[in-house]
């Protein structure tokens, strides 16, 4: 499949899983999506696989998904059984947001790791940074603020905002590497 016809299988998919059960995830999704593609530029050949994605990374909260609870190991499951999708797709949506963290919360992290290899930094950092400086309507947040809403949404000692506290070193590495390169390329532009 070609890189645009990933993007629109995706694209699909995600729509036909997200939409009407979840559309505010939906929203949050294409927003995620959005960011993706604004990351072109540092990724080269690797941005239409991150646009895939970015629009797959949640379908693991989708009513028809839900088996360990984990949205993440949920959806890789999915993609990689049902959806027959590729393997990068399927190990990006596996760790997105460094879920290490959640599944260890949840005494998943042997089944997480046993399951789904890690994918490369460049695609594990850039789907985190799309992930998390977008808010559940879809628009751009600041990472910080992200992070405080997740927080807000779920109560301070909710499984969800113990992973992340846990998270937030790696999250905030992965966001400040991506903006790292964003400013590379926009300098190498000017010089």
């Amino acid at each position: 499949m070609d890189g645009m016809g990933h993007i629109d299988w995706a694209y699909d998919l995600a729509r036909n899983l997200l939409k009407e059960s979840l559309p505010r995830r939906w929203a949050h999704t294409k927003g995620v999506a959005r960011r993706a593609e604004s990351l072109t530029a540092i990724l080269g050949d690797q941005a239409d696989t991150l646009i895939a994605a970015a629009y797959l990374h949640d379908i693991g909260y989708a009513p028809d998904l839900v088996d360990t609870g984990m949205h993440q190991l949920d959806g890789a499951r999915y993609l990689r059984d049902v959806a027959h999708a590729d393997d990068t797709i399927c190990r990006l949506v596996a760790h997105h947001s460094c879920s290490v963290n959640e599944a260890t919360q949840r005494d998943l992290y042997d089944l997480l790791t046993g399951e789904f290899d890690e994918e490369s930094p460049e695609l594990a950092q850039a789907l985190t940074y799309c992930d998390m400086t977008t808010g559940p309507d879809g628009r751009h947040l600041d990472v910080t603020d992200r992070l405080g809403e997740i927080h807000a949404r779920y109560g301070p000692d909710h499984l969800v905002s113990r992973s992340i506290t846990a998270a937030t070193p790696c999250i905030l590495a992965s966001v400040r590497a991506v903006e790292a390169a964003l400013s590379d390329v926009r300098q190498s532009r000017t010089a």
